[in-house]
């Protein structure tokens, strides 16, 4: 029997869990104290929204548009938060075809647990990447992804498009 060891998964199922309180509103207070962090995998700030690579991906360039407003629905932002949040969404979808060679995007937002939402307490825009065939034996049967590029690696790629985009 072959294996595919993907260790950077035991961080997700047997390492500590988020400290209490919001993942997403940690993440915008800590950009917000250290915009310059060349760790964080935030790759864009606007004034309602900023953008953010999954730490546990479906695929690589998997990202996220998180609205600073912590509401678990579309009907908690006002105007300027909703445009802002497509107008991100928008770029990040550009920014994800200029980085990778890109078959296709699944974008999608799930409200409420039983939508899907992992993270059900703030709303978030996931953007996945997708190619043909990502869906294949290893996901359906071996119950695992299998991601050729580490989170820092794709930050890199990323970060450069978001900064030039955001112009």
């Amino acid at each position: 029997m072959d294996r595919l060891w993907s260790p950077w998964r035991l961080d997700y199922i047997a390492g500590p869990k988020e400290k209490s309180g919001c993942v997403f509103c940690r993440h915008a207070e800590e950009t917000r104290a250290n915009p310059d962090n060349p760790d964080s995998l935030v790759l864009a700030t606007g004034a309602h929204v900023y953008v953010v690579l999954n730490r546990y991906p479906y695929n690589n360039g998997h990202l996220m548009v998180v609205p600073y407003t912590h509401t678990s629905t579309l009907t908690g932002l006002d105007r300027d938060e909703l445009l802002e949040l497509i107008l991100f969404t928008q770029r990040a979808e550009q920014g994800l075809r200029e980085a990778y060679p890109l078959e296709g995007i699944n974008a999608g937002i799930n409200l409420g647990k039983a939508a899907g939402a992992g993270i059900e307490e703030h709303l978030h825009v996931h953007l996945v990447p997708r190619w043909h065939g990502d869906t294949n034996f290893m996901t359906v049967v071996g119950e695992t992804r299998v991601l050729p590029e580490d989170l820092p690696s794709t930050a890199r790629r990323l970060r450069p498009v978001f900064d030039r985009l955001s112009r």
